[in-house]
């Protein structure tokens, strides 16, 4: 049976984006998995926001994400791509986190050359670590992984503050280390978009986060640069938020749902959604 980390690879190979919606929670997981993306993105932003109610700067530990991880994948059969922010600690924690998410499930797993605590890479204040170090944290997840199928994301967050020359010196360097798709944060025009896809041979993430520093393109713009996955890690939590403050404000003024703005799911379809029919059938199996 081909695994969720073989089926990614195998749609790398292909011709096509790889549009990936942002999951935060189950419940964004389980919609997102209905709907036939070829992969789905856990957003470290949202995870931290909705299972901490925090702010996405090095917060969470690996434990947390590693248990969200599972929880995802115990749920969804969709190809999973999972940040793992710094590999939370030194060389050895980078081994047993690309273990760790292996073992959830994940089909790929993502790590950054932030320093420790990291945050979020469209917000300010973000450092690097010297990019040998991070070389040796992208050699020693490949050394994790074995013989395993997940693939290595190693993401730069050096646009920022640094400038693009410096991110794509480093991506080069991620890319001898073993890095099977890169991703430079944070590019502030499509010229430097356009820079970053004539500069590698690799597979290129897009991170599309609307208010964000990057140009938020469509589809067929981001794979004529070349680009050949392209995530949206907000766009979910920002629609969920914008509807919860609509229907909340309705409810504390007028003390009713009814003259609500936002469109509600129908109950009976999301009690479907969340597997109680599974519920009533095991219900009458052993009803009296």
């Amino acid at each position: 049976m081909t695994s969720t980390a073989g089926a990614l690879r195998a749609r790398l190979a292909a011709k096509g984006l790889i549009t990936a919606p942002g999951i935060y929670d189950m419940i964004s997981a389980r919609i997102a998995d209905r709907m036939g993306f070829p992969a789905l993105y856990m957003t470290g932003f949202g995870v931290v926001a909705s299972h901490l109610g925090l702010p996405d700067a090095g917060l969470a530990t690996y434990s947390d994400m590693v248990g969200r991880v599972n929880q995802i994948c115990t749920i969804a059969s969709t190809p999973l791509i999972a940040d793992a922010d710094t590999g939370y600690g030194g060389l050895l924690n980078v081994a047993h986190t690309v273990r760790g998410y292996i073992k959830a499930g994940a089909a790929a797993v993502q790590l950054e050359d932030q320093e420790f605590p990291k945050k979020c890479g469209h917000t300010p204040g973000r450092r690097v670590i010297p990019a040998a170090d991070m070389v040796k944290k992208i050699r020693v997840a490949v050394e994790a992984r074995g013989d395993g199928d997940i693939l290595i994301v190693a993401r730069t967050d050096a646009r920022t503050a640094h400038g693009l020359d410096e991110a794509l010196r480093r991506a080069e360097a991620y890319a001898k280390a073993g890095a099977d798709i890169l991703f430079v944060e944070s590019p502030e025009s499509e010229r430097e978009m356009e820079k970053i896809c004539a500069s590698f041979e690799l597979p290129l993430m897009a991170n599309m986060v609307e208010g964000g520093k990057t140009p938020v393109l469509p589809a067929a713009q981001l794979e004529k640069l070349g680009y050949r996955i392209a995530i949206f890690p907000a766009t979910g939590f920002l629609a969920a938020g914008a509807a919860l403050e609509s229907v909340y404000k309705t409810l504390r003024h007028d003390g009713s749902s009814v003259g609500a703005s936002a469109p509600l799911y129908n109950f009976n379809e999301f009690a479907k959604l969340m597997g109680f029919e599974a519920v009533w059938d095991f219900d009458k199996r052993h009803a009296d």
